[in-house]
């Protein structure tokens, strides 16, 4: 029997400086979350990671919005991330920047934060796309052990995957920012594209109401008939 192979840990940036053209990909996100902002309502909003810590979400609603990362920079909350000190259903907002594309489980990171998230709460995913220049570069071996092409970069199909399992409606989903080495323009903002280089999923957690309905119960169909034709039967003789 063959034994399960271990994923080499990738250490998460401490900034999206640490990476190159990083302070690009954190401006096109930006942009892209602009518009979403004021739609997304809420009381407490968790920003997990470094890389979250540094998106921009002055524009949001939500008033109480806390840094939970590993390390002490930049952070209200020093936690490990796959088990978050909060109690379940305590937090209206989830924003994960990158944080699946450098974790080792990422099934479990997805289920830790559906665990604080509340009902009808929102997860705000970021990663980078697969299919993409930084896909091709991280088949490149030169490139593959480097920033940003050694993180995993999951598929945008294979998230959305994962979070139908947990019961998630996906209310966007796009894929933006083809250049990786170019500056993000506004006029781009509303636009998608396939081969973009970074993924954007906003999705609201769903409960299915357990309130009992009434049960409406049929005769077999057989059995009626077996009555109709005993009838006629006696009715003949």
């Amino acid at each position: 029997m063959k034994a399960a192979r271990s994923i080499k840990p990738i250490s998460l940036p401490n900034s999206w400086r640490d990476m190159p053209w990083g302070e690009y990909y954190r401006m096109a996100i930006e942009q892209r979350l602009q518009p979403w902002w004021p739609k997304i309502y809420g009381f407490h909003m968790l920003k997990l990671g470094q890389l979250s810590a540094e998106i921009d979400t002055k524009l949001s609603i939500v008033s109480h919005q806390v840094n939970v990362t590993s390390k002490t920079l930049n952070t209200q909350v020093v936690a490990s991330l796959n088990h978050l000190p909060f109690e379940h259903k305590s937090v209206d907002v989830c924003l994960m920047a990158h944080l699946l594309d450098y974790s080792t489980d990422p099934h479990w990171l997805l289920r830790e934060a559906d665990r604080v998230l509340i009902d009808d709460g929102w997860m705000i995913i970021t990663s980078f796309n697969p299919i993409s220049l930084l896909g091709l570069g991280k088949c490149t071996p030169f490139l593959r052990q480097k920033q940003p092409y050694c993180s995993r970069m999951f598929s945008l199909r294979r998230q959305i995957d994962w979070l139908s399992v947990l019961n998630y409606e996906v209310m966007t989903q796009q894929n933006f920012h083809i250049m990786p080495f170019s500056r993000p323009v506004k006029r781009d903002s509303n636009l998608f594209y396939i081969g973009g280089c970074l993924n954007l999923i906003i999705a609201r957690k769903r409960t299915l109401p357990l309130t009992p309905t009434a049960m409406k119960f049929a005769l077999p169909r057989m059995s009626v008939k077996g009555r109709v034709l005993g009838a006629t039967r006696n009715r003949s003789d």
